[in-house]
């Protein structure tokens, strides 16, 4: 056989069968990548696994000791039915095999061994049907030679004590098929190429990748994969630094436009007339921002910020900086709702004279064919300097003059391919900023955001009353859900107005009329190892007819505000709630962002727990933004202790944007944190977390810094630019390539 390297097919060592099988269950075609599947954790054959918190419905791999063994014929069919009563000495679990009595001499009492299988449940016990095991005996269990042959005490207590990894596994590959699989191609490599240069190593005390990965996958003692994941976690943190860096070098390198500061022009002016003084973070961002507007290497920043701390007025400000060079900018919005707020807010505040100069547009999908030909046409010839949108700014019918600047609001609802084909209509490469209102912890800034520069609005404007938050616990407390709406009507006693949100649009079976691009299915992701039963979602339309039946708001002016109504209907809807002629707005989450009512001041989120840290932050901030305190009532049926309600505590207990989102990172671990895809799903990280691991990130990204600073191609680093190719997809590869 030809030599073997980290890019041999799986097929040519496990066979065309088991390699289908690897590609299938993971994605995996080469050593390398199989290699890369780490053990999730390590048992021993001592050890029993708590049984007690198996999840439903999901494949799982535990170590137990068979208790009990009954076979009998079945009732309904012919045959018999082998039942195999497995436990941990706290937990019982049942395993059951159909015409297989066979089986009752291997498994028999006292027998331990590991159990992989998809956990039911049936006449209220939990069971696997059909596992797969493997025994750790050799009596009459079939489980090898190994036990039989050990020649003393001492080598059966090392036997015993030898760390069994556990891997992500799937129905077709248990975990020691796995273990299989990976010990024959470590037996069939050599030579493996590392990324990380020796000199890096000894300095950090690392061992190479090829012992890494022996000890990782075949360690001896619980000391060997420590060791060795230490090793593995660095290199990974390193690889992705030099990603992230060469990127961010790459773009810098793209020519861009300069858009110096005219004296005496539209930002100057704009500067002057402004009615209230900037905070100390607004001017300094917008300092950072205009330096690097002037250059002709393309800004890339990101700006986050508090909910409410001015972040839209620092981008129309280097807006207004692009516009004064003759150049154009786009701000790209998640929502209708959002961009019609957003240009509202900016002629409002950029005054008639300085409005009717920059000619501020309106695109987005719903607008009337008409209407959408003249904003086309404004933005095509240049006329109009300051473009706002939604999607439909990507459009290939739009076309720019000289698009010179592009703002992303609220990122995160936005992929990679949408922002660059927005870029793309640019001439030259564009200066970006992009916006947040969901604070980025550091460490996921140096990963997810590590080729941007980031600059952070922490200081709030002043005469902000502040917010308070309650949760409402009605499955405990079922009565305190009238109090709620008790106080709603107090509050609009006083004269103010009041939000209502609801996850779904209409009430129906299931969840399928909730709101598109809410974060409703990643909190759903965090519930199903809590929660088998289906819970009856608030809907705007019931609880719209409910409180029109409520007797607190009888002549009470309430209105409906959801996805599913027209740009029209939506827009007209939020006019006459900014105007105060409607006072209760019972809508999904299109009020998330941007929406700024500074006479609102209550929001009511029911089934607050279906919704993530970051947006239920966002639903808050919707209140308490002028002279008037906020209330937000966070009402919920999940139960204490649990993931959800876990959610929800933490956002009441804090107004700290920043606090709340290393909670949230924690609730949701991360996402991929490369490619097009956002956070939230599963990630692309191995060994590295950047809840736990900010202090390699950090140290990682030095040292690559360093490194490339002497060998910027990585000409004399070859096996690292071979471990970036490997380490990256190819959709990761074109985005990092990209402008």
């Amino acid at each position: 056989m030809t030599d073997v390297t980290l890019e041999t097919p799986l097929a040519k060592l496990l066979g065309g069968r088991t390699a289908t099988a690897f590609t299938k269950a993971f994605g995996y075609e080469t050593v390398g990548q199989l290699l890369g599947h780490y053990p999730r954790r390590y048992a021993t054959r001592g050890e029993l696994t708590e049984l007690t918190s198996l999840p439903i419905g999901e494949n799982v791999t535990i170590v137990a000791e068979v208790l009990q063994v009954n076979q009998r014929s079945m009732q309904s069919r012919r045959g018999n039915l082998l039942e195999v009563k497995i436990t941990d000495g706290r937990g019982v679990l049942s395993l059951t095999f159909f015409n297989q009595a066979w089986r009752s001499r291997e498994l028999v009492h006292g027998a331990r061994g590991i159990f992989a299988g998809k956990v039911g449940v049936f006449r209220n016990t939990y069971q696997l049907a059909h596992p797969d095991y493997e025994l750790f005996t050799n009596d009459e269990a079939g489980a090898g030679d190994e036990a039989a042959t050990l020649k003393s005490a001492a080598d059966t207590q090392r036997w015993i004590e030898k760390p069994i990894p556990i891997y992500p596994a799937t129905a077709s590959l248990a975990s020691w098929q796995i273990q299989k699989s990976i010990e024959l191609l470590l037996n069939s490599i050599s030579n493996i190429e590392d990324p990380v240069p020796a000199e890096i190593r000894a300095a950090e005390g690392l061992m190479n990748t090829e012992e890494a990965l022996r000890l990782i996958h075949l360690p001896e003692r619980a000391a060997d994969y420590e060791r060795a994941e230490d090793s593995l976690r660095f290199q990974e943190a390193f690889v992705l630094q030099i990603a992230l860096l060469e990127r961010r070098e790459w773009l810098a390198l793209q020519p861009a436009t300069a858009r110096a500061v005219t004296t005496g022009g539209l930002l100057h002016r704009f500067d002057e007339q402004l009615a209230f003084t900037l905070t100390g973070d607004q001017r300094a961002v917008g300092e950072q921002i205009a330096g690097d507007l002037a250059s002709n290497r393309p800004m890339n920043r990101l700006v986050q910020g508090e909910v409410g701390s001015g972040k839209t007025l620092v981008a129309l400000r280097a807006m207004l900086q692009v516009a004064d060079s003759g150049g154009q900018a786009a701000l790209l919005a998640p929502t209708e709702v959002l961009a019609s707020q957003h240009l509202r807010s900016i002629v409002k505040t950029l005054g008639p004279e300085l409005a009717a100069e920059v000619h501020p547009v309106l695109l987005t999908g719903q607008l009337p064919a008409a209407e959408r030909k003249r904003a086309g046409l404004a933005v095509a010839s240049g006329a109009a300097k300051l473009v706002v949108g939604t999607h439909a700014l990507m459009s290939d019918s739009v076309q720019f003059e000289d698009l010179g600047l592009v703002v992303v609001d609220e990122q995160h609802r936005f992929g990679v391919e949408q922002r660059e084909a927005l870029r793309q209509k640019a001439q030259w490469a564009p200066h970006t900023v992009v916006l947040t209102a969901t604070p980025i912890p550091r460490t996921v800034a140096m990963t997810v955001f590590g080729d941007l520069d980031v600059s952070t609005i922490r200081e709030l404007p002043a005469g902000r009353a502040g917010i308070t938050s309650h949760v409402v616990p009605v499955a405990d407390h079922p009565s305190w859900v009238n109090r709620v709406w008790e106080r709603v009507s107090e509050e609009l006693a006083q004269g103010r107005q009041a939000f209502v949100v609801c996850p779904a649009i209409a009430e129906a079976e299931g969840n399928d009329d909730v709101e598109e691009g809410d974060d409703f299915s990643e909190a759903l992701s965090l519930e199903q190892s809590e929660e088998k039963t289906p819970i009856k979602l608030a809907s705007v339309e019931a609880t719209l007819a409910m409180l029109h039946e409520h007797p607190l708001f009888a002549t009470t002016r309430m209105a409906a505000l959801h996805g599913k109504l027209s740009s029209d209907e939506k827009d007209a809807i939020m006019q006459a709630f900014a105007a105060g002629d409607i006072q209760v707005l019972v809508a999904t989450t299109v009020i998330e962002v941007g929406v700024d009512v500074p006479n609102a001041s209550t929001m009511v989120v029911l089934n607050s727990d279906r919704f993530g840290v970051s947006q239920l932050h966002q639903l808050r901030g919707r209140v308490g933004r002028g002279g008037v305190p906020g209330l937000c009532l966070f009402v919920t049926e999940a139960p204490a202790g649990t993931i959800a309600r876990e959610r929800v505590d933490a956002v009441a207990a804090t107004l700290d944007g920043f606090e709340l989102a290393n909670v949230d990172l924690e609730l949701r671990k991360e996402g991929d944190v490369l490619g097009a895809a956002q956070a939230g799903g599963r990630s692309s990280l191995r060994l590295l977390r950047v809840t736990r691991d900010g202090d390699i990130i950090e140290r990682a990204r030095q040292i690559a810094e360093g490194l490339l600073a002497d060998d910027p191609g990585l000409a004399a680093h070859p096996h690292l630019r071979g471990a970036i190719d490997r380490r990256l997809d190819e959709a990761t590869k074109e985005y990092l390539g990209r402008s």
